[in-house]
């Protein structure tokens, strides 16, 4: 044995023999001088206690063990590879700052890597890692109360996920907030999970599901994201009471559903994005009592999207109510005799049942023209665009979306998606106005010219 390491070995003993503790408990830096030395001597279910200070190298947990970080000590990893690899079940890891993961997306560097089942994530703040936490086979987890901040110097492509899950099933995911990140957080043929109350930002998509089925995601907020949810080739999801809120930029979305079958959306907020919901080729999904507010486009629906519910929603105040690939779908816009809310129903209700009696066709002769001139999209919202609605529906002249609300509702629907969080600024529509002669003869000549469009 080495001079140096029987010079440690007398200073830890020193410690242990000299600082008082509670049982099973070991006190850094009064027992051990680091948490690499306390790992060392703990057995398991011992708990370690780390004072404030900044402890470096990466750290691997064997054992069940309890690691506390009182005032926030910093956990510096080597710049390479994992900082904290949990290999054993059951370890409770609480209370730290932990940064400075290695960059190697092949070998998914992070700053906590979880193998194994059972732990408790808790009060850390996860930053300057290439992934927040990597889940490889880990399930039922608990992970909370983080807060992670993605490398925001990086390009977006190059960074990791917040939160990433590969086989890994039944962990609950709660409190957390991601920034700057990939994904928020990225399953991967994950099922039975559960995310709610956690804040997404600045990210490429908030959650993003890939053939991963039975989640449920309740009481999130997703803004400033490029797709706020992302749910591909999965089945049997419930987003429930989520906050989908200012997700804008090009092709930008709420939530996007891609080959998903089966899922339900009830208790939502969409509202401010520059498309609300994007629905490509999902079947048999059930969208209830979701408010889908001052969205550019509020649903766009590619084909083969068919058998799809929409009832007892809210649509109001939005640009475009849809934009519908293809001549029609087989989407009902109403179930139990109840269809949904639009805010430009125009309709009257003789027998007051809140019913409308006249069916509400589902279109905007302003949007038919701008998908088929896009520069008109600048006119948007002007009052020409509006007159050309009002004059479409005195003398139709166009053949576009057959798609009809036929038991329209009166009144808006009392919606629940609860108040935990707040919108980051009004939600007004921040399309410009436009009118005046120019605008006039712009649309004008546009309308005029389209009387030879093909009849679709």
């Amino acid at each position: 044995m080495r001079s140096g390491e029987v010079v440690a070995g007398i200073v830890l003993l020193y410690y242990i023999c000299s600082s008082p503790a509670q049982p099973g408990e070991i006190r850094v830096p009064q027992q051990a001088p680091t948490i690499r030395q306390a790992l060392a001597i703990a057995q398991p279910g011992d708990c370690i206690r780390v004072h404030g200070g900044t402890y470096a190298g990466n750290l691997i947990l064997s054992k069940p063990v309890m690691l506390h970080g009182e005032h926030q000590p910093v956990i510096r990893g080597d710049g390479a590879g994992s900082v904290v690899t949990v290999d054993a079940d059951g370890c409770t890891l609480r209370g730290f700052l932990i940064e400075r993961s290695g960059t190697g997306m092949a070998l998914s560097d992070a700053g906590i890597c979880l193998r194994s089942s059972g732990n408790t994530i808790q009060g850390n703040r996860i930053e300057n890692c290439l992934f927040g936490m990597y889940l490889d086979r880990a399930g039922s987890n608990r992970i909370q109360d983080n807060d992670i901040q993605g490398m925001r110097e990086r390009e977006i492509g190059e960074r990791g996920s917040g939160i990433h899950l590969y086989d890994s099933h039944n962990n609950s995911i709660e409190g957390n907030t991601v920034a700057d990140a990939r994904d928020g957080i990225y399953f991967d043929h994950a099922n039975w999970n559960c995310v709610r109350w956690c804040s997404f930002t600045a990210s490429r998509y908030g959650v993003h599901y890939m053939s991963s089925d039975d989640n449920t995601f309740t009481g999130n907020r997703f803004a400033g994201c490029m797709a706020g949810a992302t749910i591909m080739f999965s089945r049997r999801l419930l987003f429930d009471g989520n906050w989908f809120v200012q997700n804008r930029g090009f092709s930008s979305v709420g939530a996007l559903l891609k080959d998903c079958y089966d899922t339900t959306a009830v208790n939502n907020l969409f509202a401010d994005n520059s498309t609300g919901m994007l629905l490509d080729n999902s079947m048999n999904n059930s969208f209830r009592r979701n408010e889908i507010l001052r969205n550019d486009v509020a649903l766009y629906l590619f084909s083969g999207s068919d058998a799809n519910v929409f009832a007892e929603n809210n649509f109001r105040e939005n640009l475009s109510p849809i934009r519908l690939l293809g001549k029609r779908s087989t989407t009902r816009w109403s179930a139990d005799g109840r269809g949904n809310y639009w805010s430009d129903y125009e309709g009257y209700d003789m027998d007051g049942d809140g019913i409308g009696d006249v069916p509400h066709k589902i279109q905007n002769v302003f949007e038919f023209l701008e998908s088929e001139h896009p520069p008109l999209r600048f006119f948007l919202v002007s009052p020409v665009a509006a007159a050309m609605k009002a004059g479409e529906d005195a003398f139709p002249m166009f053949e576009f979306s057959r798609e009809v609300d036929t038991a329209p509702l009166m009144h808006p629907v009392d919606i629940s998606y609860g108040s935990r969080w707040r919108i980051a600024a009004d939600t007004t529509l921040r399309l410009p106005v436009t009118a005046g002669l120019a605008g006039m003869s712009v649309c004008l000549a546009f309308a005029a010219g389209s009387r030879r469009i093909r009849r679709r």
